[in-house]
């Protein structure tokens, strides 16, 4: 079980709050003394899910099955990089 004061609780809340999104169980200190602890709800961590992302998808719903030549995958980087002829 990790341990938390009063002021860490305060001050550094993201990180506690990672603790117990993964299953960490933190007990918070009060004057060097248990005050209390906090621990995830498990109905809540259980219907928590994230989503996965399906880059290629993504990548056919934009280019479709288009095949890019070096010449224009060059052209496209140039352009990018705000350069208008070679290196």
């Amino acid at each position: 079980m990790k341990t938390a004061t009063v002021a860490d609780l305060r001050n550094n809340f993201r990180q506690i709050a990672a603790w117990i999104e993964h299953g960490e169980t933190v007990q918070i200190v009060r004057r060097g003394r248990p005050f209390a602890r906090l621990s995830a709800d498990r109905e809540s961590n259980s219907t928590r899910r994230v989503p996965k992302v399906d880059f290629m998808k993504q990548l056919r719903e934009v280019w479709g099955d288009r095949v890019f030549t070096d010449r224009e995958v060059q052209a496209m980087r140039e352009s990018e990089l705000g350069r208008e002829g070679g290196w």
